[in-house]
Order: C-alpha cells, then structure tokens, then sequence
C-alpha cells in the first residue's frame, strides 16, 4: 500500500505571473486562493487541486522545458467534467492568445476517454482528460 495519498498541489515556475494567472481563472474557472506578492507566487485551484504559480526571476533568459530532453515535468493532466466540456474547452483555447495546441480531442489508448494536449501561456505542456462514462 503506498505511503501517498493522492496530489496536494502542483508547482509551477512561470515567465510570466498574471497571464498565467489569468488563463486558469478566466479561461479554465480556476479561483485565486491566495498570494505572496514579495515571493511572488499565485494560489489557484479549481476546487479539487491546487496549482502554486511562481515568477520566474528572469523570464527572458530562462531555459524552456524540452520534455524530449529535459529531466522533469513532461506535462500535467486534470480532468474535466465530460466529453461537451473537452470539445467546448478545445473551442476557447483555439481562441485563447498564447496557447499552442498539440492535438485536438481524440481517443485516448484506443478507449472511449477523450483526451487532447496544448501548451498553456509561457510553454507549460498540458492535458485535459474526458473519462469514459
């Protein structure tokens, strides 16, 4: 039986702070939970996780992860409610400044779950999983 139970947060270093922010409350309904201006880092969660959001102190000199080379985070996934919330989430984001999309919704493994992949705002791989009702 494993010692863990289950995530308490996610930490993510970000180029830049308040866009980032800003995409998980505005497009993704995140809520800010809290703050540490003189750290700086930004709490949000959507209810079930909580993401601790930190400024990179030189954004523009920082390396971008290369998840094919790098040592770290591959990607985070969350999922969402259904299939009607993927495929309207995949909408917005198609609209969304600063998101890069992988792939669109489609079969995960061959399975009736849905998943897709996109680069949130400042790079950060990220997936959004429909599981199979």
């Amino acid at each position: 039986m494993a010692i863990t139970q289950g995530s308490h947060h996610i930490g993510l270093t970000v180029p830049d702070l308040i866009a980032t922010r800003n995409f998980f409350v505005d497009i993704l309904g995140f809520e800010q939970v809290g703050e540490v201006p003189d750290y700086p880092a930004i709490f949000i969660s959507d209810g079930t996780i909580l993401l601790t959001l930190w400024q990179a102190v030189e954004p523009a000199t920082a390396t971008s992860f290369d998840r094919k080379n790098n040592i770290g985070l591959h990607h985070f996934a969350l999922k969402v409610a259904n299939l009607a919330t993927l495929e309207s989430t995949y909408q917005t984001l198609l609209k969304t400044p600063g998101v890069e999309i992988e792939f669109a919704p489609e079969p995960l493994g061959g399975g009736a779950t849905q998943h897709m992949m996109f680069y949130i705002p400042g790079g950060i791989r990220m997936e959004l999983i429909a599981l199979a009702s």
